[in-house]
Order: C-alpha cells, then structure tokens, then sequence
C-alpha cells in the first residue's frame, strides 16, 4: 500500500496558476496508474487527468488545455500544472494509485488526504 500526501493548493484569483504536488511513500515506477481527482462541496468526486507508467494521459474534459499531470518517478511525485483557473475550479484535489484498463481509469482506495483550491472571481 502506498501512502500519498498532496501540497500547493491555495487562494487564488481567476486566470491564475498552481502547481500541485503528490508526494508518495513507495517508488511510483512499478504504479501503472496515478491520478487527480477533485471534489466540490455537494457534488460528487471527478476524475481530473490521470498519467500512466508507458505516458497515457487522461484529461477530464473541464479542464484540456488547462491542466498537465506529470509524473517523476525517481522522485516519487505526481504533479499537477493548473493554468488558466476558473472559479469553477475550486474543490479539494486529491492524488490516487489506480489502474488503467486500456481505455479508461480505474481508481484503487488508495487517497491522500486532499489539498484545498479556491480560485475567487
């Protein structure tokens, strides 16, 4: 089981950016899948973009164009770029383990304990 914690999220204005981070307990070169995911108040929690081990890469359609998910494995990281922000874009990130099916992402019950975003208009 791997443990992640997730950092960088804050208070920021519309148009502005965030880099968030995921910091795993275990080397994520053998994780064939990770992911972010968010969840706003009242609503249910949404796939963000999700990365692969061979570099697929899953983008929720809210947020093409605007998001990048990176991963380094020889650091242990997963990060997330977020350009361009809305205020529709603001919830609590969080980072998963999961799988990719080929065609979709599958999330495993492996979660950080969240980062908070708020992008104010």
């Amino acid at each position: 089981q791997v443990q992640l914690v997730e950092s960088g999220g804050g208070l920021v204005q519309a148009g502005g950016s965030l880099r968030l981070s995921c910091a795993a307990s275990r080397s994520t070169s053998g994780i064939n899948a990770m992911a972010w995911y968010r969840q706003a108040p009242g609503k249910q929690r949404e796939l963000v973009a999700a990365a692969t081990s061979s570099g697929t890469l899953k983008y929720g359609d809210s947020v093409k164009g605007r998001f990048t998910i990176s991963r380094d494995n020889a650091k242990k990281m997963v990060y997330l770029q977020m350009n361009s922000l809305k205020p529709e874009d603001t919830a609590t990130y969080y980072c998963n383990q999961g799988q990719w099916t080929g065609s979709d992402y599958r999330p495993y019950d492996y979660w950080g304990h969240g980062t908070q975003v708020t992008v104010s208009s």
